[in-house]
């Protein structure tokens, strides 16, 4: 036994090691002391466990040999696989996600979030505790896989069956599950709302320092449309649709995810998931459809603004000029746009080849895939680049700087000054990735004009040459027709001939010094 992993309502899980081979699983043990009805649900737990096969799912093992032996009950263990990553909790607790996780990150989650409460919703199970401490990462080839566990508080669906019982963890709680209500599926859309727009943004959306009453009764007056109630230092309650800032997202992202959290997070079961404009698209499907966007993002180096489009397959560099010269007001003639390595984008090619194709299957946006817009009418930038707008904490604290601040205020403002500042770094190093691929782009110019100097001063040589030739050569006949015109042989029209050719020789000379 190598360490505790976590403890949980009725038990705790303890990582084991197999010194032959090498194997790590974790062993899901139970406390002694468990009720008729906890002691059901943990068994339901095992044979849920043992049934479900999918990659988003922690799979169950089989219980080593002789580990049985040591549980200090009749109750049986649970093996499953050993995740490296620990729990989503962990992560978003690091100090770099206080205001939510990156763009990339986000939509792997999403991705195999979903994936997940697909099948096992599919497979007629309902999770009922979806929160971060339940989802644990594994490190694959390329990125971290996110994995459900714990679902000691699924339920199996019978046909047509809705669940009464009151279970989960209260911050990520269904409504109807607060009020012992009749439920279905969607308490897992209400929890995975809830777990999505806290990874963006780094908390919970709906008043998370509450006490249950007073929670239920701010809550319950939300409309379809707001995805966030949250207070204001000053007290204040404020209900918004828009999700806030800052966050890692690009604005046509946040714009759709905005759209997918009011689906997700209707206080209504039935309405919940729900799309009315869209009544046949799923939520799921509608997410599919977000992840599924190719995005590509341009950096105006003149305003320092990040510009992002949706790319289709048949857009072209014409199309894209067209929509910056709209957002940007330079003329699409005066657009030169470059890559990071400082190339050129090829007007002849389509413009989703420029479009990374890993950001899920990397769990990351590269730096790398951003494009560089300038303008060719100016030599030299002014210095106008827009600051973004302070977040809403930051800004009170400076309207109000000797307002005395909540424990909880104060710390959702410092971790708004320190992504502000963060911010402002990340800002300043891509205008320097930008300069870098202009000079870049100069530096193959430079490269490629020396090139071709060379390459004309090695053909004017050889035409110097040749035309010191032909001199000798026009030199040498018309001495010869000198001599022969002492004997009476002569020829004007040969004698002209020469006259021309050695006039153009000089001519041609004077062409060639001016090339030098």
């Amino acid at each position: 036994m190598k360490e505790r992993l976590g403890t949980g309502g009725f038990g705790y899980v303890l990582r084991w090691l197999n010194k032959d081979s090498g194997e790590e699983v974790a062993i899901k043990q139970c406390r002694q002391e468990l009720s008729p009805k906890n002691r059901e649900r943990w068994c339901l737990e095992i044979q849920i466990m043992k049934k479900l096969n999918h990659k988003n799912v922690v799979s169950a093992r089989e219980v080593p040999e002789g580990l049985q032996k040591l549980a200090p009950n009749d109750l049986p263990l649970l093996a499953m696989e050993f995740c490296l990553g620990g729990d989503l909790r962990k992560h978003l607790n690091h100090y770099e996600n206080c205001c939510g996780v990156k763009e990339g990150p986000i939509l792997s989650l999403l991705s195999d979030i979903s994936s997940a409460l697909r099948y096992l919703h599919e497979n007629r199970i309902i999770h009922r505790d979806l929160k971060p401490e339940n989802i644990v990462l594994q490190q694959e080839e390329h990125r971290f896989i996110h994995k459900i566990i714990d679902l000691g508080y699924a339920k199996e669906l019978d046909q047509g069956s809705l669940c009464t019982s009151f279970v989960g963890t209260l911050q990520y709680l269904a409504p109807e599950l607060l009020e012992q209500q009749k439920y279905t599926v969607t308490v897992d859309y209400w929890s995975f709302g809830t777990l999505a727009f806290e990874c963006i943004t780094g908390f919970r959306p709906f008043l998370p320092n509450w006490q249950p009453v007073q929670w239920h009764n701010k809550v319950r007056e939300k409309s379809n449309e707001h995805i966030v109630v949250y207070e204001y230092p000053s007290g204040a309650v404020n209900f918004s649709s828009v999700l806030p800032s800052p966050n890692h997202l690009s604005g046509i992202l946040a714009s759709k995810l905005e759209r997918w959290l009011q689906r997700m997070l209707m206080w209504h079961p039935r309405q919940r998931g729900t799309d009315p404009q869209n009544p046949e698209i799923g939520c799921f499907q509608a997410l599919d459809d977000i992840l599924n966007l190719k995005l590509l993002s341009v950096l105006n180096m003149v305003s320092g603004r990040v510009h992002t489009y949706p790319v289709t397959e048949g857009e072209n560099l014409q199309s894209l000029k067209s929509r910056l010269q709209q957002d940007t007001e330079i003329p699409e003639e005066d657009q030169e746009l470059l890559q990071a390595s400082g190339l050129a984008l090829n007007p002849h090619q389509p413009l989703i080849q420029y479009v990374s194709d890993n950001m899920i299957n990397d769990g990351r946006q590269g730096e790398s895939d951003l494009i560089f817009l300038f303008d060719n009418r100016k030599t030299v930038y002014e210095p106008q680049i827009s600051l973004r707008p302070h977040p809403e904490g930051v800004a009170y604290v400076l309207q109000e700087p000797k307002h005395p601040l909540t424990y909880v205020h104060l710390r959702r403002v410092w971790g708004q000054i320190w992504q502000t500042i963060r911010t402002l770094r990340e800002d300043c190093a891509r205008l320097q990735m930008g300069q870098r691929a202009t000079m870049v782009n100069l530096l193959r110019y430079n490269t490629e004009l020396s090139k071709k100097k060379n390459l004309m001063t090695s053909e004017c040589e050889q035409l110097k040459a040749k035309l010191d030739f032909f001199r000798s050569s026009i030199q040498i006949d018309l001495e010869k027709y000198s001599e022969q015109m002492e004997f009476g042989i002569t020829s004007e029209k040969l004698l002209s001939t020469w006259k021309e050719m050695e006039q153009a020789v000089e001519e041609r000379g004077r062409v060639s010094k001016i090339f030098i």
